[in-house]
């Protein structure tokens, strides 16, 4: 009997530890692929939110598929935006919110940012 649950343990620990390396074995794809758009902003940064008013008014999200990432809050975020903004080669001591990334370019600062949605909503018409 005592072996029976000793067997049913070791096979619930070995599931358990399968799904832990699956799940971060995507999560690390995901971190590092150059074949996404992410919105990097900050909560109450002014800038960010003329942005976000943008996509708001212009249904943005309807349009274009991205992922937004707050930053101010978020150290594994904002450690993001900074590996992306080295990849562009960019000084990461001058990188700022809104910060945009996409597959492999990076867009910095509400014009650039709005430009950005504005040609891609262009594009889908």
């Amino acid at each position: 009997m005592q072996k029976n649950l000793l067997w049913i343990i070791i096979g619930a620990v070995l599931v358990i530890l399968v799904g832990v390396f699956i799940t971060y074995n995507n999560f690390s794809k995901t971190e590092t692929s150059t074949d996404d758009t992410i919105l990097f902003y900050g909560n109450d940064c002014p800038h960010c939110k003329i942005v976000d008013d943008f996509i708001f008014q212009n249904k943005v999200e309807d349009k274009v598929k991205f992922t937004k990432l707050e930053v101010f809050d978020n150290k594994s975020n904002s450690n993001l935006l900074l590996k992306k903004a080295q990849i562009c080669g960019l000084d990461t001591n001058q990188v700022g919110v809104p910060f945009l990334w996409d597959n492999g370019k990076c867009f910095m600062g509400d014009p650039d940012v709005i430009k950005f949605f504005q040609d891609k909503i262009n594009q889908s018409n």
